[in-house]
């Protein structure tokens, strides 16, 4: 009798250790999940493109009158001053002095003289936009300070004052070239009038350096032939070209970063004009695109870029969109309602959204309702997100998040709502 139930009390144990075994062997496992935190801090969205830099002001140097060129010394990258000479021609035979050349020679000088006084009256017509734009500039700050006027106003009042001061350095600089071709105009004429052995000496018509030299060697030219390209380097811009759809995106004097020029770090600029005209380019893909040109002005002090040069490659990003404190989540935690749970967590987000989150937002883009998987206490929770915009990394969002809270990335297919989780290590 007593072997009989020691023999049944050791069955049952062995029963109940096999029953919990094949138990815990059955358990559903925590699943193995990355998670990533909940930020709030600066965000932007952007326009990545290639661009090229190119001189603003580009001058080609021609022969003024046909003669003998003199072996030209000078070669790429050579610095010259405004009034220094580049060429010197010499006529092969003397010129005949007939009334046809002479009427030329003369109407040249005239055009040159009235180019000069078109580059006066642009300088005088840039110094009242300069006055008008600090006008505007002092006005706007005082009503700014006051709370009259929003800040945007005061930016664009500055942007004003910079694209007038710029306008008016360009005014002086085409004077000047104004002035050195209406100096060889009157060369040019005293030449053909004068005796057939005297040079003439092509002037530079602004400081810079040499970018080509067309004509190397010691050779008779043509009144017209192109000689040299010269071209102040400290005056450069960017041109990048973007699909027209992207362009509708940027602001007036955005800002840009200047990033893969081939120096440390990034260059500061400034979109100054998008051109109104696109072009049909065609990818690598054999696809037609609709492109346009977008200038770039550098901000950055120009010695930190004093070694770039004309057409050096650079890749730019236009800032679209700036937000100084937003809440973010990594692009890679986002993802679609479940099918039928739209309804169930709008309402929930709007029931359980703190005061914070129902801030006004920026004007743009509709919000896109998406969720996201926060991680409680070794379990998952579906939580409602409303997506305001992303880039390449974060994603603005509008929701019932606090800042620290873990959230799962790249949350697998067979990821449910309570379902428990392990977290990763990576």
């Amino acid at each position: 009798m007593k072997i009989q139930r020691k023999t049944l009390v050791l069955g049952t144990l062995a029963t109940l250790a096999v029953a919990g075994l094949l138990a815990w062997a059955f358990a559903p496992r925590p699943l193995a999940v990355e998670v990533a935190a909940v930020t709030q801090g600066p965000f932007e969205t952007t326009l990545d493109e290639d661009g090229q830099t190119r001189l603003r002001e580009r001058y080609g140097v021609s022969a003024p009158l046909a003669g003998r060129l003199a072996r030209i010394t000078l070669r790429e990258g050579d610095a010259v001053e405004a009034g220094a000479t580049l060429a010197t021609l010499t006529p092969v035979l003397a010129p005949l002095l007939d009334e046809r050349t002479a009427r030329e020679a003369q109407a040249r000088v005239a055009t040159a003289q009235a180019v000069l006084q078109r580059a006066a009256t642009r300088i005088e017509r840039a110094k009242v936009a300069q006055a008008q734009a600090d006008s505007e500039l002092r006005r706007s700050e005082p009503l700014a300070a006051q709370g009259f006027v929003s800040p945007s106003r005061v930016d664009d009042a500055k942007l004003a004052v910079a694209a007038a001061r710029s306008e008016a350095d360009t005014a002086v600089i085409e004077r000047e070239v104004a002035t050195r071709e209406l100096a060889q105009a009157r060369a040019a004429l005293e030449a053909v009038r004068g005796p057939g052995g005297s040079s003439f000496n092509v002037k530079s018509p602004v400081t810079g350096r040499v970018l080509k030299v067309h004509q190397t060697s010691e050779a008779s030219v043509a009144m017209g032939t192109p000689l040299l390209d010269v071209g102040d380097t400290r005056r450069l811009e960017v041109v990048a070209e973007l699909l027209t759809s992207d362009a509708l995106q940027i602001p007036p004097g955005a800002t840009v970063r200047i990033e893969r020029w081939g120096g440390e770090g990034e260059l500061a600029g400034r979109v100054r004009r998008v051109e109104p005209a696109a072009v049909t380019k065609v990818s690598a893909l054999g696809v037609e695109e609709q492109r346009v040109k977008v200038l770039i002005d550098l901000t950055s002090p120009p010695a930190q870029w004093a070694a770039l040069g004309e057409a050096y490659r650079v890749g730019v990003r236009i800032v679209t969109r700036a937000q100084p404190q937003a809440l973010q989540v990594p692009v890679s935690a986002l993802f679609p309602p479940p099918a039928g749970t739209e309804d169930s967590l709008a309402v929930g987000h709007s029931a359980s959204a703190p005061a914070s989150a129902a801030a006004p937002v920026p004007a743009g883009p509709a919000a896109t309702p998406m969720a996201v998987y926060a991680v409680e206490g070794g379990q998952v929770r579906l939580v409602p997100v409303e997506l305001l915009a992303r880039n390449g990394r974060s994603a603005w969002i509008r929701a019932a998040l606090p800042v620290g809270q873990a959230v799962v990335i790249y949350p697998p297919a067979s990821l449910r709502d309570g379902q428990r989780v392990q977290v990763r290590r990576v």
